[in-house]
C-alpha cells in the first residue's frame, strides 16, 4: 500500500492542469486566458510542492485545439500567464506537455502514457517508478498506471468516485489538502 511517508526529494510530480489547478468547464474546453480560473488554493500549493519534488511536470488534453476552437497560440498563451501566476506565487511547473489529438487511442493522449514517455525522454534523471500522477479524473489516475506511477485523485469535480480504487493510490479534495498533508510529513 502506497503512503505518503514514502515520497521523498527524488520523486517526480506530474499533474493535470483543468479541474486541478483551476475551474473546468463541464463538457467544454478553456479556449483563452479569460476562461482560466485558478481554484482557490492551488497556487499556494505549487508554492508548497514545488521544493518536495526533483520535477514538476504538467501534462494535460487538450482536445479544443485538435477540433479548431483555439489555436496552439491561444494554449501558448493561456500557459504563459498561468506560468507567470503560478511563479509570482513562490511555485513552478518545470515543464508542460500538451496532447491536441483528437483520436482517444492517441499514444500521447491520457490515459495512454506518451506524454510520460516524452517527459523522461527529455529529463532522464526521472524514473517513473517514482512519480506521481495527481489528477481530477480516472483517465488520470489511468495515465499514471499505463507508466507506471503512483497515483493521487483530487475529488474536485468527481467527488462520486469510489475510494478505495484499484487505479488510485490516494485520495484528497483538492491540491492545498494534498500539498499540506505532504508538507506535515516531510517536515516531521
Amino acid at each position: 500500500m502506497f503512503s505518503l511517508e514514502q515520497i521523498d526529494t527524488s520523486f517526480t510530480l506530474f499533474i493535470d492542469r483543468d479541474g486541478v489547478l483551476n475551474h473546468e468547464k463541464n463538457e467544454d474546453y478553456i479556449l483563452n486566458w479569460e476562461e482560466f480560473e485558478f481554484y482557490e488554493g492551488s497556487i499556494k500549493a505549487l508554492s508548497i510542492l514545488y521544493p518536495l519534488f526533483k520535477k514538476v511536470i504538467l501534462v494535460t488534453n487538450q482536445k479544443g485545439v485538435g477540433k479548431g476552437l483555439m489555436s496552439l497560440d491561444d494554449l501558448q498563451n493561456i500557459h504563459s500567464k498561468m506560468l507567470s501566476a503560478i511563479r509570482a506565487g513562490g511555485g513552478n511547473i518545470d515543464q508542460i506537455f500538451f496532447c491536441t489529438d483528437l483520436d482517444n487511442d492517441s499514444y500521447n493522449r491520457k490515459p495512454n502514457p506518451g506524454m510520460a514517455f516524452q517527459a523522461a525522454n527529455l529529463f532522464p534523471e526521472i524514473d517513473l517508478s517514482k512519480a506521481l500522477m495527481v489528477g481530477n479524473r480516472i483517465s488520470d489516475m489511468g495515465f499514471g498506471r499505463n507508466a507506471g506511477m503512483h497515483t493521487v485523485f483530487l475529488s474536485t469535480t468527481h467527488p462520486e468516485t469510489d475510494f478505495p480504487h484499484p487505479m488510485i493510490d490516494l485520495r484528497y479534495e483538492n491540491l492545498l489538502d494534498f500539498a499540506l498533508q505532504l508538507q506535515a510529513i516531510i517536515k516531521s
